[in-house]
């Protein structure tokens, strides 16, 4: 059995080259026309292959998110897109959208696919079938415990992977209308809008914030917590998962390079002898040193009032 992938974001080449430098097995990065809001792709076309070849050289893997949920006019130039990622190597494509799914099979049939978790697969029913498709891989929804991933995991084939987010904010709604702007400002939705970020407050629970990240794409509520499962590595690995996730949204790129490095020295730790692993609180430090957000351990631990 291989060890556990430790995947995070990259939004441009130096932010590629630091966080492989830093343990990551692998990048995702997003373009600005074919991916939502998780990342944006400041890659030229030099720069990515420059970042691809980095990637193998230390045998790394470079994963691109085309994970709209697309209208009719987004395939007008998607073909062509998916075959220049073909030419430059890149090891998977992330969908989430059936329609794209067959795109992407009938255009680049070699590719690997990878299921973003904005398809929600909640179950090993759902996961099956989307292997059965051609999926290869499958980020389960964030909604699930340790013990309901492991169950999935237990009652599909092996050769399908399991994702997970381990870190990050995380999303828990979306509207692909730029509501907060139509509301405040009356704004035409048929009109280009600019990125914001906004906070939404609770009204019955002062103080709570909830984030909310406004482009042209639509409108996105997250947690008011941020996401942090450095504390349960092994309960994670063994429940069966393929790769662990750093979300990097609204993140900076030093941020992104710390989370990386703490994880992979978690990890590494786990495998250096996993009967004798103990949490170092060390490590849960160094993250809270970057971050302004609370942790919790979201729904893995079937509380999702947790908090670290």
């Amino acid at each position: 059995m291989h060890n556990v992938e430790l995947l995070a974001p990259a939004r441009d080449l130096a932010e590629l080259k630091a966080n492989i430098e830093n343990g990551a097995n692998a990048v995702y990065i997003g373009g600005e026309v074919f991916g939502m809001v998780s990342i944006n792709n400041l890659f030229s076309k030099e720069e990515l292959i420059e970042g691809i070849e980095f990637a193998h050289k230390n045998k790394s893997k470079v994963y691109v998110v085309v994970n709209i949920l697309p209208h009719d006019d987004d395939f007008n130039q998607i073909e062509e897109y998916l075959k220049s990622l073909e030419c430059l190597g890149v090891d998977a494509i992330v969908i989430s959208d059936p329609g794209m799914l067959s795109i992407v099979k009938n255009t680049i049939p070699n590719m690997e696919i990878h299921l973003s978790d904005q398809a929600n697969t909640t179950n090993y029913i759902s996961a099956k079938f989307w292997f059965e498709q051609g999926i290869k891989r499958v980020v389960v929804s964030r909604e699930l415990s340790c013990d309901e991933i492991a169950q999935i995991r237990a009652k599909t084939p092996l050769e399908l992977d399991i994702e997970v987010f381990v870190h990050g904010v995380m999303t828990i709604s979306y509207s692909g209308r730029p509501l907060l702007s139509n509301f405040i400002k009356g704004k035409n939705p048929q009109k280009e809008i600019s990125k914001k970020s906004y906070r939404l407050m609770e009204e019955k629970r002062p103080g709570e914030y909830f984030p909310v990240y406004e482009d042209e794409k639509g409108t996105f509520l997250f947690n008011s917590s941020d996401l942090c499962m450095i504390e349960y590595i092994p309960e994670l690995i063994k429940s069966g998962i393929t790769s662990l996730k750093i979300e990097g949204r609204m993140k900076d790129a030093e941020y992104i390079k710390r989370v990386t490095k703490a994880y992979r020295v978690a990890i590494d730790k786990f495998y250096e002898n996993p009967q004798e692993w103990k949490f170092n609180s060390v490590w849960l430090d160094e993250l809270k040193e970057i971050s302004n957000r609370q942790f919790t351990s979201g729904f893995y631990l079937e509380n999702p009032n947790d908090e670290i």
